[in-house]
C-alpha cells in the first residue's frame, strides 16, 4: 500500500482515525458540517510516524519493558518514557517527508502562523478522550519550526502521563500511532470550551460554556478561572463571571505570552449573552452530527466562532434507552443488590430475564423505572418510605427530583377497584415450620433444575432455559416467601421504632436478632471456621496453603499428612457454597467452585486468629446475648404504665423476628444456586463453540446477550467486531461511577444525608448495626486480597453475601453502599459487628491502616489522629 504522508484536513473524516488520529479525523468531519468553521490545515499521517519509529529499533525494546510495568511504577515509567521521547526527537526527518510537509505548509502560506497538534489513534474515542495526554504547540512560524514541533508531537505519544493513561485503560502502546495536525493559527479575542451536556450533573439538556479572553491555552492549563454560562432550551439559566486577571496572546514572531488585563476588562464577560446562545446552537449542531454529547474547543475571532476541536464527553453516565420522549426517573438496582460494578451483557440480560420487575440497563448497570410509582401520591409515599428505610440517600435523591415540580407527571391515585394486585402481603403465623417448608421447596426446585438440564445442549438448551426462567420467577414471587421476608423486616422495624419510643433505646433489634436460626449467609461464615478447625492441626497443610497461587491446589493437598481430610472439608464447603462469589448477581463472574483459591486467605486468617470450636462458641454467645437482651427489655417494659401489655406485644415481635429474619438471606441463596446451574450449562455450550471454531475464547460469550448467544448457537457464526466493541465498552464502564438515581435527561443524583448530628470531620452514613468500635481500617477492594488481624475494621465499597466469611474475623464494618436490610447489614447484626454503610467515598477518604472509630448506633465514622 502506498504511503500517505500528508493529507489535507478537508479530505479526511471520522472513518480515517487509523491514518490521521482522533483529533484529525474529528476536525476533518467538523469541516464538512454546514455552518461550522474550522481553521484550514493538513495532517502528517501515521505512516510518517511509523517510518520515524522504524528508524530506531531500540524503541521496541523499551515498549516491551513498559508493557510489563505496573502503572503505579512511576519512576521507571518516567525514565523509559523520557528515553523514547529523546530518541524520537533526535531522528532527522527524511527529505521526502520534510518536503511533503513544506509543500502542504506552502498552501497555508510558508510563514503562516500555525498550531501544531498531536492526533493519536487512541484519542477522542467514545470511551476514552485522552484529553491533554499529548502535546499542542501554538503560533509556530516557518518550515524549520514546524518540522521541529512535528517531531515533538510524535515524541509526546510517550509522555509519562500518556503512557500511564494507556496502561490504566488497557491499551497496548504498540497499537497506538501518532499523526500531527498543522492548522492555521486563530488569533482569538476569546476562547474556551463548550460542553453540550453539563459535565457535573450529566444533564444532557443543559450546555455549559467556559470562556476567557485571548487564546484558550490559559483556560486549558488552569491559569485563569473562566466565565461559566449554563444554557437550556436557548436561554441562559445561570452565569458566573470570573475575575480574569490575565490572558494568553500570540507573539508576532511565534510563540505565546501571558499578559495582565486592565482592571476594567477583568470583570467583563468574555462573551455577550447573544454570543453564548449562538455558540451553544453551533454545539448542538455538532452534537447531532456525532450522535453524542461533545467537549468542544472554540475561538472567537471578529464575530465568528472557529471550532478547533470536538471530542466525546467520556465521563457522562449513559442513559437507558426508551421508546418515548417522556421524562423518566431511574433507580439503581446495584445499590440495592450490593453490586455497583459493571456487568457484562450476558449477566445483564440474564438478570433482566429472571427479575421480578422490568429493568433497563445503562453503563453496564441495571435500573428500575420508578416514574409511574412517583406519579401518584399514595404509591409515591409507599416507595419513598420503603426506599428511605433501606437507603436514605436514594430517598433524598428521589425527593430532589420530585422538588422540580414539572419533571415527574402528577397523576391521581387509582380507584380501589383499579389498584394493581399485590401491595402489602397478608400476615402469617409466627411458625418456624413456614421457613422449613420454604427452604425445602427451594431445594427441590434447584434439584429438579439440575436434573432436567443435564441432557440439554445446543438450541434445545436455550428453549429449556427460557422455561426455567419462568420457574425461577415463580419461585421468587411465591407469596408465602414474600410474607416471610416481610414478617422479618416489619418486626425489625416495629422493635426498633417502638422500643425507641417506649424505652429510648436505639436499634434494639440489632441485639435481639443475634444468632437467629436459618440464616444461610451467617452459617456460611461460621462453617468456614469449622473448615479451619480441620486444617489447623496439620502444619504441612497450613504451610502448603500459604504458598497457593492458583486454583488447582485441592488435588495437591492429598500429598500431605492430614491433606485428605483438609481437602474433603473444603470440598464439602464448596458443595454447599461453591456457587457464591463477589458480584454474584452477574452470571459471568467466576464462582468459588471454579476459583477455590479465593477462599484460601480467609481460611488462613481463621487458622491464625481463632481457636478450635470458635463457630459454636460464636453462635451460642450471640444466642445468649439475644436472650439476655430480651429479658432486659421485657423487664423494663413491665415497669412502665400498661407494662404487661407492652411486654406481651414486644415478646410476640421478638419471637416473630427470630423466626423469620434469618430467612431474609435464603431467597438470594436460592437465586444464586440456580444461577450456578445456568452458568455451568452455558459454559459447556461456550466450550463447544470454541471446539467448533466459532469462538476464540469461551469467555467471549459473556459479551453477548442471552438472545444473541442463542442466535450464535443456532447459526454457528459470531460477529467478532461486536464482541470487541462490547469489551471496549466494558472497560469504559469500569471508569464510571453509577448514580443512585438517574433521570432521562442524564442527570445523576446521589442524595445527601442532611444531618446535623455528625461531628465535624466525621463521615456520615447509615447506622445498621449498633455499638462503637475503634480499630485499624483495612481498605480491601477484593475479598481474595484480605489479610486481617483481630480487631481490624473492614472498609470496602460494598459487601454481598460472598464477603460473609470475612465477617467472623473483623471488629466492625464500613461500606460505601448499603441499607438497613441489605445482606452486609443483616450479617453485621447477626455477628454483633458495629457497622455503618452508605458512607460516600469511604474507600478514598479512609486510608488502609488508619485508626478509625465506627459509631454503629449513630451512623458515622471518625478518622482518628
Amino acid at each position: 500500500m502506498t504511503e500517505q504522508l500528508v493529507r489535507d484536513l478537508r479530505e479526511v473524516d471520522e472513518t480515517q482515525v487509523a491514518t490521521v488520529g482522533g483529533k484529525g479525523a474529528h476536525l476533518g468531519t467538523l469541516s464538512r458540517i454546514e455552518g461550522i468553521s474550522v481553521p484550514g490545515g493538513f495532517c502528517v499521517t501515521t505512516d510518517a510516524f511509523r517510518r520515524i519509529v522504524a528508524e530506531a529499533p531500540s524503541i521496541g525494546d523499551r515498549l516491551d519493558q513498559l508493557a510489563r510495568l505496573d502503572p503505579d511504577d512511576r519512576e521507571v515509567i518516567r525514565s523509559l518514557s523520557a528515553q523514547i521521547r529523546s530518541t524520537i526527537e533526535g531522528i532527522t526527518i527524511p527529505g521526502d517527508l520534510a518536503a511533503a510537509i513544506t509543500r502542504a505548509l506552502g498552501l497555508l502560506g510558508e510563514q503562516a502562523a500555525c498550531a501544531v497538534r498531536s492526533s493519536a489513534t487512541a484519542e477522542d474515542l467514545p470511551t476514552a478522550s485522552f484529553a491533554g495526554q499529548q502535546d499542542t504547540y501554538l503560533n509556530v512560524v516557518g518550515p524549520e519550526a514546524i518540522l521541529r514541533h512535528v517531531s515533538r508531537c510524535w515524541a509526546s505519544l510517550f509522555t509519562e502521563r500518556a503512557v500511564t493513561y494507556r496502561r490504566r485503560n488497557g491499551i497496548d502502546h504498540r497499537t497506538v500511532h501518532m499523526a500531527v495536525v498543522v492548522q492555521q493559527m486563530v488569533f482569538s479575542e476569546a476562547a474556551g470550551i463548550l460542553f453540550t451536556a453539563d459535565p457535573v450533573t450529566g444533564n444532557r439538556k443543559v450546555a455549559t460554556v467556559d470562556a476567557g479572553f485571548g487564546l484558550g491555552e490559559a483556560l486549558v492549563s488552569g491559569r485563569v478561572s473562566p466565565d461559566v454560562f449554563k444554557v437550556r432550551d436557548g436561554r441562559i439559566v445561570a452565569r458566573a463571571i470570573a475575575v480574569k486577571e490575565r490572558a494568553v496572546h500570540a507573539l508576532p514572531d511565534g510563540g505565546t505570552h501571558t499578559r495582565a488585563l486592565d482592571a476594567r476588562q477583568q470583570e467583563q464577560p468574555a462573551l455577550t449573552d447573544a454570543q453564548v446562545v449562538r455558540l451553544v446552537h453551533l454545539g448542538r449542531r455538532i452534537e447531532a452530527h456525532f450522535g453524542s454529547p461533545q467537549d468542544i474547543e472554540w475561538c472567537l475571532a471578529g464575530d465568528g466562532f472557529q471550532i478547533v476541536q470536538s471530542r466525546p464527553i467520556t465521563t457522562l453516565f449513559p442513559i437507558p434507552e426508551t421508546a418515548d420522549q417522556e421524562n423518566h426517573v431511574y433507580v439503581s438496582v446495584g445499590h440495592q443488590q450490593m453490586m455497583t460494578d459493571p456487568m457484562k451483557p450476558l449477566g445483564l440480560s440474564l438478570w433482566k430475564l429472571t427479575a421480578m420487575a422490568p429493568m433497563r440497563d445503562a453503563g453496564g448497570r441495571l435500573f428500575v423505572d420508578a416514574t409511574r410509582a412517583l406519579s401518584s401520591p399514595a404509591s409515591r409515599a409507599d416507595l419513598l418510605d420503603l426506599v428511605g428505610r433501606s437507603d436514605p440517600l436514594t430517598r433524598d435523591a428521589l425527593e430532589t427530583v420530585l422538588d422540580r415540580d414539572d419533571f415527574v407527571p402528577s397523576l391521581p391515585d387509582p380507584e380501589p377497584g383499579d389498584r394493581p394486585a399485590g401491595g402489602a402481603p397478608a400476615p402469617i403465623e409466627t411458625d418456624p415450620a413456614v421457613v422449613t417448608r420454604l427452604i425445602e421447596r427451594s431445594e427441590k426446585s434447584v434439584a429438579a433444575l439440575r436434573r432436567d438440564i443435564a441432557a440439554k445442549s445446543g438450541p434445545a438448551l436455550f428453549e429449556f432455559l427460557l422455561e426455567a426462567f419462568e420457574e425461577h420467577k415463580r419461585v421468587l414471587t411465591d407469596p408465602l416467601s414474600f410474607q416471610a421476608i416481610m414478617a422479618g423486616m416489619e418486626s425489625t422495624w416495629w422493635l426498633n421504632d417502638t422500643l425507641h419510643e417506649w424505652l429510648g433505646e436505639k436499634n434494639a433489634a440489632d441485639t435481639l436478632t443475634l444468632s437467629a436460626p436459618d440464616n444461610i449467609t451467617s452459617q456460611m461464615g461460621l462453617e468456614l471456621l469449622d473448615v479451619a478447625d480441620v486444617i489447623r492441626p496439620h502444619r504441612e497443610v497450613v504451610a502448603f496453603l500459604q504458598t497457593v497461587e492458583d486454583d488447582g491446589y485441592l488435588d495437591e493437598l492429598a500429598k500431605f499428612p492430614g491433606g485428605p481430610e483438609a481437602r474433603d472439608a473444603i470440598e464439602a464447603y464448596l458443595d454447599r457454597y461453591g456457587m457464591r462469589c463477589v458480584g454474584e448477581i452477574d452470571i459471568t463472574r467466576p464462582r468459588w467452585r471454579e476459583r477455590p483459591g479465593t477462599l484460601v486467605p480467609a481460611i488462613l486468617d481463621n487458622v491464625r486468629n481463632f481457636d478450635p470450636g470458635e463457630a459454636g462458641r460464636r453462635f451460642e454467645e450471640g444466642r445468649q446475648k439475644a436472650l439476655k437482651k430480651e429479658q432486659d427489655v421485657l423487664t423494663r417494659l413491665r415497669a412502665l404504665p400498661d407494662g404487661e401489655s407492652k411486654a406481651d406485644q414486644t415478646k410476640k415481635m421478638i419471637d416473630r423476628v427470630r423466626t423469620f429474619i434469618g430467612y431474609r438471606e435464603y431467597p438470594k441463596y436460592g437465586i444464586i444456586s440456580r444461577y450456578f446451574v445456568y452458568r455451568q450449562a452455558l459454559m459447556a455450550e461456550a466450550e463447544r463453540l470454541v471446539q467448533a471454531g466459532v469462538l476464540r475464547d469461551e469467555e467471549d460469550v459473556f459479551y453477548l446477550t442471552f438472545q444473541e448467544l442463542h442466535d450464535v448457537v443456532r447459526a454457528q457464526r459470531v460477529d467478532d467486531r461486536l464482541i470487541q466493541q462490547r469489551k471496549e465498552a466494558f472497560r469504559w464502564y469500569h471508569a464510571l461511577t453509577p448514580p443512585r438515581v438517574l433521570t432521562s435527561e442524564g442527570e445523576t443524583v446521589n442524595g445527601t444525608y442532611g444531618r446535623d448530628d455528625v461531628p465535624a470531620g466525621a463521615l456520615a452514613g447509615l447506622p445498621v448495626s449498633g455499638g462503637t468500635i475503634e480499630g485499624r481500617a483495612r481498605v480491601i477492594p477484593d475479598m481474595a486480597q484480605a489479610d486481617l488481624e483481630p480487631g481490624d475494621i473492614l472498609v470496602t465499597a460494598y459487601t454481598d453475601p460472598s464477603w460473609s466469611p470475612l465477617f467472623v474475623g473483623i471488629a466492625g464494618l464500613v461500606t460505601e453502599v448499603g441499607g438497613l436490610m441489605t445482606h452486609g447489614a443483616v450479617i453485621a447484626r447477626e455477628y454483633g459487628l458495629p457497622a455503618v454503610v452508605g458512607v460516600e467515598q469511604a474507600t478514598r477518604l479512609i486510608r488502609d491502616g488508619q485508626r478509625i472509630r465506627v459509631h454503629g448506633t449513630d451512623g458515622y465514622v471518625e478518622i482518628l489522629p
